[in-house]
């Protein structure tokens, strides 16, 4: 018996199985991008419970589903919010001092009245909630609302 000494190339032994063929086997239909599947959480619909796993490791329970309830009637609520604290903090930023006090003007702004106040604010603002006025008015300021 005679010994082997040629193996075939790959190539040759592999028809259809060629370059680009994906494991499709033949090209043919499976050319395009749109028949090699996508990328990363592409297709973990109705037949990726292989996925599901992974995708709740990753994400959470969050993930399937819908998240909360809005109706259309629902309107979101935009109104500009700013806290005392965020305003003692950054008092440079919003107002001018003048004297003692210092003048801040945010007329857009509901103020809200979580935080402290150490200094002397005079602010002119649409809006502002109850423990932000007397938060204000303790301190030896004011808030002037828009009328």
């Amino acid at each position: 018996m005679a010994i082997k000494t040629h193996k075939r190339r790959k190539s040759s032994r592999m028809h259809g199985h060629g370059r680009g063929s994906h494991g499709w086997g033949e090209r043919k239909k499976h050319k395009k991008s749109g028949h090699r599947g996508g990328k990363g959480m592409a297709g973990s619909g109705k037949r990726a419970d292989q996925k599901k796993t992974l995708v709740q490791k990753l994400y959470g329970n969050a993930y399937f589903g819908k998240q909360g309830i809005t109706s259309r009637g629902t309107e979101r609520n935009t109104r500009q919010r700013i806290n005392i604290e965020t305003i003692e903090k950054n008092l440079e930023t919003y107002g001018k001092k003048d004297g003692d006090k210092w003048i801040i003007s945010l007329e857009n702004y509901k103020i809200l009245g979580n935080g402290e106040v150490k200094n002397k604010l005079v602010i002119k603002a649409k809006e502002a909630s109850k423990t932000a006025l007397e938060k204000v008015k303790k301190a030896g300021g004011e808030i002037k609302l828009k009328e």
